[in-house]
């Protein structure tokens, strides 16, 4: 990959190097929510950059930036999107810029709050890591036959909630549910002791498809705008209880974090990887060729109040063993609908290593093993007024593309 230089100054370690240009929405103290880029430790003003006339060679309609998601942006499609993130870093490294000169565009990230980057109306999370599903089947199924007989054939997954998907930076409170004792015969109400971390990514739907149709693996990149960070937040001993029959309920509804900025796959083609071998071999409409899956470096810490964070996890989107492409076609191939900013969520990433294992269930084993932090302290899963901290970046050649972090404290119960 070739290097790029910018006038701009970005720090050797900035997730949002000339390479990135991921989205996101921001406000500041006196101006309403609009689009902009992250860039080294600024944020460019579309919509600011838009009256300069940077996107005046590009037919559409700039007042998209005026909006408070990026939902309309997307929707113009990769021919537009992807022209005006060109066009971004190459005013960003051209040093006659109108933007060099109009300092007024650049917003310090730390003046800016975030919001969430899209509307999502539709939310589905997979359980795609074999890692992980083979280790919660062992721990709570049998050791010698970890995995459902149908995890091999299809992308598990389920539909969630929609309306709980927060920003990194709004704070999550102790669920509240029903929960059984193992030797009790009947369940009691009250706050969840199991509150755990899921260590995700999920990717933004960034082209609708009509009810009945259905999207092919070979042409699904085409309906993806980009990927965030996704902490899955989960109540383990909620879920334990109510899972079966019907799946995931009020374990995961309470809250999903996301990380602000959303990084286009037209950033991440140049870190495409191959992925693990399929065995039995899939249906046809699953099959496919080339490098599907992305080498992007994860990692987990936990922050005790007023302490020094402890990274918990070490991990790799590149172990998911069914790729974005493969969900997407098996989610559409019943004739299901998708729309833009509609989001899906990977499953918990977990690799082959202890170190990398991508929930406190997997790292503590259930509680077995306790989780040693900097500080002396244990955990066995989240205590209240602990910081999660989830981070991801791609690296090769001396060039970074990142997606910065998603943080959320877990308040006590409200």
């Amino acid at each position: 990959m070739k290097n790029i230089d910018s006038w701009i100054s970005i720090s050797e370690n900035s997730d949002f190097s000339i390479h990135n240009i991921p989205f996101g929405i921001f406000s500041t103290k006196n101006d309403a929510p609009r689009a902009g880029v992250a860039i080294g430790d600024q944020i460019l003003d579309l919509d600011a950059a838009a009256e300069l006339g940077v996107f005046n060679s590009l037919d559409f309609n700039p007042h998209v930036f005026k909006r408070e998601t990026l939902n309309d942006f997307i929707a113009l499609g990769k021919e537009i999107t992807s022209a005006v993130r060109v066009l971004i870093q190459q005013e960003l490294t051209n040093p006659d810029s109108t933007l060099k000169t109009n300092s007024n565009v650049f917003i310090s990230q730390v003046e800016a709050q975030m919001h969430l980057p899209v509307f999502v109306g539709d939310y589905t999370d997979f359980y795609s890591s074999i890692e992980h599903a083979t280790n919660v089947g062992t721990m709570f199924r049998d050791p010698n036959n970890a995995l459902l007989p149908n995890w091999r054939h299809i992308p598990v997954g389920y539909h969630g909630r929609a309306s709980s998907i927060i920003v990194s930076g709004v704070n999550v409170h102790r669920p509240m549910g029903q929960t059984i004792a193992p030797d009790a015969k009947a369940p009691k109400y009250g706050p969840s002791k199991r509150v755990d971390f899921e260590l995700e990514m999920a990717y933004i739907i960034g082209k609708k498809t009509n009810l009945g149709n259905t999207v092919k693996v070979e042409n699904a990149e085409e309906y993806i705008f980009g990927k965030v960070l996704f902490n899955d937040w989960s109540a383990r001993d909620i879920q334990k209880w109510e899972y079966v029959p019907l799946g995931p309920f009020l374990a995961k509804n309470f809250a999903s974090s996301i990380s602000p900025w959303i990084v286009t796959m037209e950033a991440l083609e140049p870190f495409k990887v191959a992925g693990p071998e399929q065995k039995p071999k899939v249906l046809p409409y699953l099959e496919y060729t080339g490098e599907r899956n992305y080498d992007i470096g994860l990692e987990v810490a936990i922050q005790p109040e007023n302490g020094e964070e402890t990274i918990v996890s070490t991990s790799n989107f590149k172990y998911m063993y069914w790729n974005m492409a493969q969900q997407l076609a098996h989610h559409t191939m019943n004739g299901c609908n998708i729309n833009v900013g509609d989001m899906m969520g990977s499953g918990t990433i977990s690799g082959k290593s202890k170190d990398s294992y991508g929930s406190m269930l997997e790292l503590s084993w259930a509680g077995k093993n306790p989780v040693k932090l900097g500080d002396g302290s244990e955990r066995k899963f989240i205590e209240d007024n602990d910081m999660v901290i989830m981070r991801g970046f791609c690296e090769s050649d001396e060039i970074r593309v990142g997606f910065g972090e998603v943080r959320t404290k877990l308040l006590p119960v409200k």
